[in-house]
């Protein structure tokens, strides 16, 4: 029953995994598809000409004058591009990004579920050698050479593993965690870093193009009072420069680098998520090591205990060795579970950090 139990729970959790994955992109999908249609928005519109219609009277007595036209400027067409790159940039920042963050939000999570189907592979392995155990006994008080209350102590035994197995299962489907990059921690992070970096520059580009300009404008111009014969084309080119631009540049240069030493010392950000992370691991590890010395000293009393009655010849004897061996099992899953988790857990530091 047990098992037709877990191959369901797996079931479940495959079928939950493929559209979780599928949703993770989706959602990545709809940020980039909202970025790049505000930057085409705003490319249109930089790299559009602009028309203009005026009356104007130039000076006092002159004719009044009716103006229409178009200009463009150069720095705009400038800007469209740039536009377009700061999108895509802040569009592969977000996919970085939200990568590194769910590898670290569920990191624990994911690890704990694996230290839990190991858990559940020992108790299997458990069950089974107690599953013969008993049998062994069953005969032995057919054969009227033990008693019923010995055969009732291992049946305990079974009891517990059976409660430890729907425990165990049961915390395997409290935890969610959706499918994560098979990348390294640390490599998410330099690449969510990168792509910070790179948006950070993109942006800076684009705020530079502010500091100049040069415009083309033309057009006609027209007498309306009185009203002369044909209207005259005009045509100008203006340049505009901000005498202020070196030092401009040299807040927005500092501005990237401030941005970058912030987002270091940020306690929500990735990279001090990644720290903290890594902190809780290690102790993770340190608990799981003083619990494995535990059960490792208990196991060694168990085993002088069971080198005394190793060929039981007396009922007594018998029940004390069912006892210690039942006991015995029950350490054999504390230690495995241990052994694999520090196990783990060293892997994945060694891996992602």
């Amino acid at each position: 029953m047990f098992r037709n139990r877990w191959k369901f729970v797996m079931a479940c959790a495959l079928f939950i995994a493929v559209p979780a994955l599928a949703a993770h992109l989706k959602e990545q999908m709809a940020y980039c598809s909202y970025v790049i249609e505000q930057a085409q928005a705003q490319r249109d519109l930089l790299r559009t000409p602009v028309a203009a219609a005026s009356i104007t009277q130039p000076e006092t007595g002159l004719p009044m004058q009716l103006i229409a036209g178009a200009s463009v400027g150069l720095s705009g067409m400038k800007k469209a591009g740039l536009a377009m790159d700061a999108a895509r940039t802040d569009c592969e920042l977000y996919k970085a990004m939200t990568e590194a963050q769910q590898s670290i939000q569920y990191a624990q999570s994911s690890l704990e579920k694996e230290a839990l189907r190991n858990r559940l592979a020992l108790i299997d392995q458990a069950s089974k050698s107690l599953d013969a155990l008993m049998e062994q006994t069953a005969k032995t008080v057919e054969a009227q050479n033990a008693t019923r209350l010995m055969l009732f102590a291992l049946q305990t035994t079974k009891i517990r593993l059976d409660a430890d197995r729907a425990d165990t299962q049961s915390k395997i489907t409290a935890h969610y965690t959706p499918p994560l990059s098979d990348k390294p921690l640390r490599q998410l992070v330099a690449e969510k870093q990168s792509s910070e970096g790179n948006e950070q520059k993109a942006l800076d580009k684009l705020s530079r193009q502010n500091n100049w300009d040069v415009a083309l404008s033309v057009g006609v111009h027209q007498q309306v009072n009185p009203v002369a014969q044909g209207a005259q084309p005009y045509g100008a080119v203006s340049l505009n420069y901000n005498f202020a631009s070196v030092a401009i540049d040299k807040h927005l240069d500092h501005a990237v680098e401030a941005h970058d030493e912030w987002k270091k010392m940020q306690e929500s950000d990735v990279v001090r998520s990644m720290e903290v992370l890594r902190q809780q691991l290690a102790e993770s590890v340190s608990v799981q090591e003083a619990k494995l010395n535990s059960v490792q000293e208990e196991s060694k009393q168990i085993n002088r205990n069971l080198q005394l009655v190793i060929n039981p010849d007396t009922s007594v004897a018998l029940d004390f060795h069912n006892q210690l061996t039942a006991a015995q099992l029950l350490l054999e899953i504390e230690t495995g579970d241990a052994t694999f988790r520090i196990h783990r857990l060293q892997e994945y530091l060694a891996k992602n950090y």
